[in-house]
């Protein structure tokens, strides 16, 4: 067990070489804590804290421990761990293997609570589409299985209706992951073909919660293709996607699939 009051005294403040490995490694414990107070407030916030001022190997061995609790039982370790990852690709590191343990787990996760009473905030889908944006911002990942991915993740079975901007988190990851200019036109829509088709077939009863999932998401990305992407935490000048005519068009023929009386 890790002496919290002790990694807590810390503060912000980066631990010498000597001390750092243990307390990463209690933070990383505590980011699979039911507590929330623990894991949100105080783990995630030193670890982000930190990240910036470890070393490369030290970023990427912290990125290894971070890719192991997709698997993991818990749903708050698996939430959380996207979160730091993200933080740790935003610094430049990047390894295939990170990405692959995250496509797993994306598309695949059932558990989509945004907040809980006890357990406060999981937003697999918001702290997922966290990772999904930096891994979209680096050179190192292609950025067409990328936007697959989202569109695996949007179309995934679910019950569950977006109520905490995991519409908005998704649509600026995707609207990100948009701006790499290596993406060919085709590329740069080819991800929305199976919602197209998802959208286009016609069935009687209520609106499926993944419809309406993917519907309000596509939206935000149409008004990025329009405006742009901002950097996040920044006031800095938004940046257009690729081919942003071609992407607008076919943005508003697929909407058009849901909502003819827009079109």
């Amino acid at each position: 067990m890790a002496d919290w009051d002790k990694v807590l005294d810390l503060g912000n403040g980066l631990p010498d070489r000597e001390s750092r490995a243990d307390a990463v490694a209690g933070l990383c414990d505590a980011l699979r804590s039911p507590d929330p107070a623990l894991r949100d407030e105080h783990a995630l916030t030193l670890l982000a804290s930190w990240i910036p001022g470890l070393d490369k190997q030290e970023r990427h061995a912290l990125g290894d421990t971070m890719a192991a609790p997709f698997g993991d039982e818990e749903i708050q370790a698996r939430t959380f761990a996207p979160l730091v990852l993200a933080d740790i690709v935003a610094q430049g590191e990047y390894d295939p293997g990170w990405l692959a343990a995250f496509a797993d787990w994306y598309p695949a996760e059932t558990d989509l609570r945004g907040y809980d009473p006890e357990l406060g905030w999981l937003h697999a889908v918001a702290h997922g589409a966290d990772l999904l944006g930096a891994f979209g911002q680096h050179p190192g990942a292609d950025p067409a299985p990328l936007l697959g991915l989202a569109t695996a993740r949007l179309l995934a079975p679910t019950s569950y209706v977006f109520a905490d901007q995991e519409d908005d988190r998704l649509g600026f990851a995707i609207g990100r992951t948009l701006t790499r200019g290596e993406l060919t036109e085709a590329q740069a829509v080819r991800w929305l073909e199976p919602i197209a088709a998802e959208l286009g077939a016609s069935r009687p009863g209520p609106v499926p919660a993944s419809v309406s999932n993917t519907v309000r998401t596509l939206r935000v990305v149409y008004l990025i293709a329009d405006r742009g992407v901002r950097p996040q935490w920044s006031s800095g000048e938004p940046q257009k996607p690729r081919h942003p005519q071609v992407l607008s068009q076919q943005l508003a023929n697929v909407l058009a699939l849901a909502a003819p009386f827009t079109g």
